[in-house]
């Protein structure tokens, strides 16, 4: 566990963890970019995806907590290639802005590197420039844009890459 102010940051997943996850998906996204629930179904089904074919040598939850309260999450999820994919990254707003977001990328850069992946991208919307820079800070660069009404309103969606 890491400690960051009164946040810590375990790695094991507990029931509940993924369906609060999803349900503070759909709630903030919908409240913060006006997404419909077809991204909290999207996001569910890529949760499921994830915990369906969890292996923990070569998967990775980062659950911040603050008390019992689960205030952000990352995932790692194994793809073929020696490819890890960053998924549902998020923070609660008030947890934003206390450096968390450079604690959570530099967990994952370790843990990608630790585990010899040489390839890493990320799914991501227009909709988020400090999470753009966050990427790009850690070496992810913007590799291809499409238009989408997936969310439930127009946007675009953008994939980011990083080779090791």
């Amino acid at each position: 566990m890491e400690k960051t102010q009164d946040i810590t940051i375990r790695t094991e997943i507990r029931p509940g963890d993924l369906g609060y996850v999803m349900y503070r998906h759909g709630k903030i996204y919908g409240e913060e970019y006006n997404y419909g629930v077809n991204f909290e179904t999207y996001v569910g089904a890529g949760l499921h995806e994830f915990y369906k074919n969890y292996d923990p040598e070569l998967d990775r939850a980062w659950i911040c907590e603050q008390g019992p309260k689960i205030v952000g999450f990352m995932l790692l999820m194994h793809r073929e290639n020696s490819t890890a994919q960053l998924r549902y990254f998020y923070f609660e707003s008030e947890c934003r802005g206390l450096g968390l977001g450079n604690t959570l990328m530099q967990l994952f850069m370790d843990f990608a590197k630790e585990r010899k992946y040489k390839h890493a991208y990320l799914w991501t919307t227009d909709h988020l420039p400090a999470a753009h820079h966050l990427y790009k800070k850690f070496g992810f660069r913007l590799t291809e844009e499409k238009p989408s009404n997936d969310f439930g309103k127009p946007l675009v969606e953008q994939r980011y890459d990083l080779a090791f």
